[in-house]
């Protein structure tokens, strides 16, 4: 009995399973069925780097994102640069910082977390 996938796959796939002596059928996803793909994609491979955090998955998140690049008409080098532009205007995630929540002047500020810091 065959094996039903229905996903998006990398483009050398077919000829993968070709070379090992299988047929594979498939098709061409295009407009909007592509982008949908891409983003089952997506919480395919993140769920994957959730389960396994190994740079072998994280590479397979990173493909999803060029792919989405390209899909938008969009550079790599543009999408870098507009990532550092971001950092050096918020930081980025290095510091685990957790905002929990924001206050008024004069509310009271309470935090179960000694690092909060008061303004």
């Amino acid at each position: 009995m065959p094996e039903e996938y229905d996903k998006l796959v990398r483009d050398g796939i077919p000829r993968i399973i070709e070379e090992s002596g299988e047929y594979p059928i498939f098709h061409v996803a295009d407009g909007e069925a592509y982008e949908r793909r891409l983003f089952e994609k997506f919480e395919e491979e993140l769920g994957e780097f959730r389960d396994n955090r190994s740079l072998e998955e994280l590479a397979d998140v990173l493909e999803v994102v060029h792919a989405f690049c390209v899909h938008e008409g969009w550079s790599l080098e543009s999408l870098e640069r507009r990532r550092q532009e971001k950092a050096d205007e918020r930081g980025g995630f290095e510091d685990s910082v957790v905002l929990e929540r924001v206050v008024s002047n004069g509310e009271a500020i309470e935090s179960d977390d000694s690092s909060a810091r008061e303004t």
